[in-house]
């Protein structure tokens, strides 16, 4: 499969890592251009371009950019592709966003919006990067890490699963991109480390208009979840 991830950052490089590894084509892209791209398409053996170069490359798109930045995502590129939504609103990063703040809207909405030919999937959003790196597990593994996953389009969720499996995670269906926010960032899903069941339970218990203590998903709460 060709795959393109545009940003560059600890998680569009980990996803291209894995994806590399399993056999999958790609290029990846980011704002500042080809020539910042020179060591890392040497160190992972993968395609550089432009933000729209791959989008139009990719059968799969990633988009691991700063949520502020995501009105630039090429939507004529985009339009028929899967685009697995890697971003995540941190205020402070990103500004506020009324809607956001509000609890009228969710990442992936505001992104759908935006892309509203393209076939939007929330994945890999709900795990630090150095963890996507290091925490995959072979399938049937004891204990084997859960990610989450959201989206209207089944065959679109289906491939996001597939990726999620490939690179060593159990693939959890959190329900349709409205759902979203369940493990968007302060969710209780969100990057902490928890199996399937544990996984499941973050979900249910997610509240719309709560968040967990800000930074807690840096910290091990899968026992506190069951």
């Amino acid at each position: 499969m060709r795959i393109g991830i545009i940003g560059a950052g600890y998680v569009g490089r980990a996803v291209a890592q894995h994806a590399i590894v399993q056999g999958h084509e790609v290029m990846v892209a980011n704002s500042r251009g080809r020539q910042s791209l020179f060591s890392l398409s040497a160190a992972l053996r993968c395609h550089i371009g432009t933000a729209a170069e791959a989008a139009a490359f990719g059968e799969v798109v990633v988009a691991a950019i700063p949520f502020h930045a995501y009105p630039t995502l090429p939507g004529a590129e985009l339009a028929g592709k899967i685009v697995l939504d890697a971003m995540n609103h941190y205020p402070e990063r990103d500004g506020p966003i009324a809607v956001l703040d509000e609890r009228r809207a969710t990442t992936s909405g505001l992104l759908a919006e935006h892309l509203p030919a393209a076939r939007i999937v929330k994945a890999f959003n709900a795990i630090r990067a150095q963890d996507l790196e290091t925490d995959g597990r072979p399938a049937g593994a004891p204990g084997r890490r859960a990610l989450p996953l959201a989206g209207d389009d089944v065959p679109a969720k289906a491939v996001a699963a597939e990726l999620v499996d490939q690179f060593g995670f159990d693939p959890v269906d959190a329900g349709s991109l409205a759902e979203s926010w369940r493990f968007e960032r302060g969710k209780p899903a969100y990057c902490v480390p928890l199996d399937r069941a544990g996984l499941l339970q973050a979900l249910a218990v997610a509240e719309r208009d709560g968040e967990v203590a800000h930074g807690s998903w840096r910290k091990d709460l899968s026992r506190a979840m069951g």
